[in-house]
């Protein structure tokens, strides 16, 4: 029994660290294209939002999904309209939260990241080969 749950708290760390090294990846990328991170990893009791940047004058949720290849519709088709329902209920918490109600243009965009890292500690020095699809306004 400890082992099992020894095993299922070493799995989730690990999935929590890889999902911040993909964030991180999609975060250099978009900065590449221009956009300003405004918030990373924004929790509220309705959900998270992987990046909050800004894109001009408009606001940009964004949400990160990886899937090491495109195997089963691959990583933007997880994107699936409860995701889409609870991403948007958090982005309206936090708008509300920070005054922005009606004050700012928004979208929501979605960036899926396929590929291989070949170290698999997701450190900084990691070799990758990563490929990014981007869809603005996903939903």
């Amino acid at each position: 029994m400890m082992k099992m749950l020894k095993t299922l708290l070493n799995r989730d760390s690990s999935t929590v660290s890889k999902g911040k090294y993909y964030e991180g990846k999609a975060r250099d990328y978009l900065k590449k294209q221009g956009l300003k991170e405004f918030q990373f990893n924004f929790h509220s009791r309705y959900g998270e939002i992987d990046l909050i940047a800004t894109d001009k004058d408009t606001l940009v949720f964004i949400e990160v999904r990886y899937r090491k290849n495109q195997d089963h519709g691959g990583a933007l088709a997880t994107v699936n309209i409860h995701k889409q329902k609870k991403i948007i209920k958090t982005a309206q918490h936090f708008l509300q939260k920070k005054g922005l109600t009606n004050k700012i243009p928004c979208r929501f965009d979605v960036i899926g990241i396929t590929g291989k890292v070949t170290d698999r500690a997701y450190s900084m020095e990691s070799i990758d080969n990563l490929e990014f699809q981007w869809i603005k306004n996903a939903f």
